[in-house]
C-alpha cells in the first residue's frame, strides 16, 4: 500500500479570540487613540454642547466623545461613550481609513498600523479573556506580574510585533505567560568579542555563574573549545534571521547550535528580556529579537552591547561612592554585567545598511532583583501600577488599602522613593536614566507601601548634560563613547516624558478615580518632593537652574507621531528618535483639570 501522507498539523486559532472579547479591547483602543492622537495634535477634537464633549469631524464620519482633560493638555477619553455616525465607526481598524486624510498618513503607512493594532488588539483580547482581579494582581511576584500588563500606555500599537506569527506571540509574548528554556550557541572568537565587570572579566567567570555544567554545552567543540564564546540565543531569532543570515559561518563551524541549559525563561514586557524562573538568582538575559515593536527593531546595538558592563561598571561607582544614593536611597542599579557581541562580518562593513542588520546576534546579562530585596520587600515595575483587575478596581487602589494609608500618604511615599534618586543623579552628576515604566521598578515594604527605587537598562537608557561638568570630566571612554549628551533640557525631558508625563500623566486621573486623591493634589506632592530634594542640596543650586525642572512650558515628545508621520515603516541606518511638536504647561507648575459634565460616565483609563 501507498504510504498515507502525515496529517496536517490543525490550524492554531487563538481561544481568546471572540466577538465579545475583541470588542471590548476594540473600543478601549479607539478610546485611547483618539486620546494620544489628540494628545500629539495629530486630532484636534472640538468642544460639544456639554461641559468634556469634543466633536471630531472626518471626511467619512464623525466622532462625539466624553473626555477628561489633565495634566500635560492631556485626554482620557471614556471608551462607553464614543458614538461615530458611521455603522462600523467603533472599530478601530475601520477608523484608520476615515482618520488617513486628516493625519495626513501615507497609504503604506496606514496599511502597516492596521496590521499593527490587529495584532494589539488580538493581545488585548487575550489579556482581557484571563485577567485577573486587583488582589490576586496585587499576591503576583515581579516576574508573574509582567505577563499581566497592557503594555506600553502612550503608544497606540503597543504590541504589533511585526514578524512574529500568532503562533510565535502565543508562545514567546508577555502575555503567553510561558516559561520556556533558551538555546544556546558557541560562536568562534573572531566572530564574537565578550565583556565583563570586574570579576568577570573572563566569560569562564560568568559560566560558572550561569551554567550547571558548562563542559556539557562545550563537548560539541571539541579540543577547540577554548577558541568559542557561549551564549544563548532566542529560538525565534535563530530560526528566523541568525540561521539564513549567518549561514555561511554555520557551515564554516565557526557557530555552532549547542543544547539548551535546562532553565525556564520568562519573557518580560520587553519582550527580549527573560527571568530564570528556576533560578531567579541567575542573570536575566536580554537577547536580539528582529522583530518591530513599539518604534524600533527589538535587536541589540553592537557597539553599546560591547559596553553595557563599562557603562554599568562606571554607575555602580558613582552610586558606591555617594553616602545618598548607597545609603539613603539605597537605589538598586541593576546591572549588565556582562555581553557577548557578534557582528556579522558584510554588514559590519556598510554603514548605510539599516540598523536592524546591525543588531542580529549578541547577549547581554542583567543582575537579576532578587537578591538584592530584603526579606520583607517585594517589587513590582512603575508601569504595572497602572493594571487594572477584571473587577474593575486598580492595582494602584488595592496596595493603597493594604498599606494601611491614605492615598495622599502613599502616593508620596512613591515620590519620595522615585524622586530622590533620579534627581540625585541628574543635578549632582549630569546624566539621566531613562524611568519609563519599565526600566523604573518600585520597591515596596511589608505593607506595600513604596519604600524604594530600582532602576534598569542603562547602555540604552542612560544620557548624559553636554555641559563641562567636573563630575563628567572623568568618564571613561568606553563609556563615553556610547553614551549619547544632551543639553540641560534634553535630560529634563527624559524626567518629564518618560516619567511624569509617561507614566504620571495616566496614573493621576487613576487615582482620583479610584482613591478620590484629586489630580491637583497629586501634582502638588510630586513638585513637593522635587523642592524637598532641592531644600536637601543646597550647595547644587546652580545644577538646580540648569537642569531646570520648573519651566512653565516643555516640548511635547510625539510618540505615535513618529510612525504614523515621519519614520512610518521605512528602514534607516540609525534609531529613530521621538518626535517634537508644539509645547505642554509643565504640571510642576501649574494643571488645568477640565471634568465631563457627568462624572458617572468616566471610567478608569485602560492601561
Amino acid at each position: 500500500m501507498p504510504q498515507q501522507p502525515a496529517a496536517e498539523p490543525p490550524l492554531y486559532l487563538p481561544p481568546h479570540l471572540t466577538t465579545g472579547h475583541w470588542q471590548r479591547a476594540g473600543r478601549a483602543l479607539l478610546a485611547k487613540m483618539l486620546g494620544e492622537f489628540a494628545y500629539e495634535e495629530l486630532l484636534k477634537p472640538v468642544p460639544g454642547a456639554l461641559d468634556g464633549e469634543y466633536l471630531l469631524k472626518l471626511p467619512e464620519a464623525e466622532y462625539r466623545f466624553t473626555a477628561r482633560r489633565g495634566a500635560y493638555d492631556g485626554w482620557q477619553v471614556d471608551p462607553e461613550s464614543i458614538h461615530c455616525s458611521a455603522p462600523d465607526g467603533l472599530d478601530p481598524l475601520r477608523f484608520l481609513p476615515y482618520a488617513r486624510q486628516t493625519l495626513g498618513m501615507r497609504g503604506e503607512t496606514t496599511a502597516h498600523l492596521i496590521r499593527e493594532l490587529s495584532a494589539t488588539l488580538t493581545a488585548d483580547a487575550r489579556q482581557l479573556a484571563t485577567a485577573l482581579t486587583a488582589a490576586e494582581l496585587a499576591d503576583l511576584d515581579h516576574a508573574a506580574l509582567e505577563g499581566r500588563q497592557g503594555g506600553h500606555p502612550w503608544i497606540v500599537p503597543n504590541k504589533g510585533r511585526i514578524g512574529f506569527s500568532a503562533a510565535d506571540a502565543a508562545r514567546w509574548a508577555p502575555e503567553a505567560r510561558s516559561p520556556r528554556p533558551l538555546p544556546w550557541i558557541a560562536v568562534h572568537r573572531r566572530l564574537a568579542e565578550y565583556r565583563g565587570v570586574p570579576g568577570l572579566e573572563r566569560p569562564e567567570q560568568l559560566y560558572a555563574r550561569e551554567l550547571d555544567d558548562v563542559d556539557a554545552l562545550r563537548a560539541a567543540l571539541g579540543p577547540d573549545a577554548d577558541d568559542y564564546l557561549l551564549l544563548p540565543v532566542h529560538p525565534w531569532q535563530w530560526d528566523e534571521t541568525v540561521l539564513p543570515l549567518f549561514a555561511p559561518w554555520i557551515a564554516s563551524g565557526e557557530i555552532v547550535p549547542l543544547p539548551t541549559d535546562g532553565d525556564p525563561r520568562l519573557p518580560q514586557q520587553s519582550i527580549r528580556s527573560f527571568f530564570n524562573t528556576a533560578r531567579p538568582e541567575r542573570c536575566t538575559v536580554k537577547l536580539p529579537l528582529s522583530i518591530l515593536n513599539t518604534l524600533v527593531w527589538r535587536g541589540l546595538p553592537t557597539e553599546r552591547t560591547l559596553a553595557a558592563p563599562a557603562v554599568t561598571a562606571w554607575l555602580h561607582g558613582l552610586r558606591d561612592a555617594d553616602p545618598f544614593l548607597r545609603d539613603e536611597c539605597r537605589v538598586i542599579l541593576l546591572g549588565e554585567i556582562a555581553s557577548v557581541t557578534v557582528d556579522h562580518p558584510v554588514y559590519r562593513e556598510m554603514p548605510e545598511a539599516p540598523y536592524q542588520y546591525k543588531e542580529l546576534l549578541g547577549a547581554i546579562w542583567r543582575e537579576p532583583l532578587g537578591p538584592f530585596l530584603d526579606d520583607d520587600e517585594r517589587a513590582r515595575t512603575l508601569a504595572a501600577l497602572l493594571q487594572t483587575g477584571s473587577d474593575g478596581r486598580a492595582l494602584a487602589a488595592e496596595l493603597i488599602a493594604r498599606s494601611g494609608l491614605t492615598p495622599a500618604e502613599w502616593t508620596g511615599r512613591l515620590f519620595a522613593a522615585m524622586l530622590p534618586p533620579l534627581l540625585h543623579f541628574l543635578y549632582r552628576y549630569g546624566l539621566v536614566f531613562s524611568p519609563h515604566g519599565e526600566n523604573a521598578i518600585v520597591v515596596f515594604d511589608r505593607r506595600d507601601a513604596p519604600s524604594r527605587l530600582a532602576v534598569k537598562d542603562f547602555v540604552d537608557d542612560v544620557n548624559l548634560s553636554n555641559a563641562d561638568l567636573p563630575e563628567l570630566s572623568e568618564v571613561p571612554a568606553e563609556v563615553a563613547d556610547v553614551l549619547l549628551r544632551d543639553g540641560a533640557q534634553g535630560l529634563c525631558q527624559f524626567i518629564h516624558s518618560g516619567l511624569f508625563i509617561g507614566v504620571f500623566r495616566f496614573l493621576a486621573p487613576l487615582l482620583e478615580a479610584q482613591t478620590g486623591l484629586p489630580e491637583t493634589e497629586f501634582w502638588a506632592l510630586l513638585r513637593a518632593e522635587v523642592l524637598r530634594h532641592q531644600d536637601r542640596f543646597p550647595e547644587l543650586r546652580e545644577r538646580f537652574e540648569l537642569f531646570d525642572l520648573f519651566r512653565p512650558r516643555i516640548d511635547r515628545l510625539c510618540l505615535n507621531r513618529n510612525r504614523l508621520l515621519l519614520d512610518g515603516y521605512q528602514d534607516r541606518p540609525h534609531r529613530p528618535h521621538a518626535a517634537r511638536f508644539g509645547t505642554v504647561p509643565n504640571a510642576l507648575v501649574a494643571v488645568d483639570v477640565r471634568l465631563p459634565a457627568r462624572r458617572d460616565r468616566i471610567v478608569t483609563p485602560a492601561p
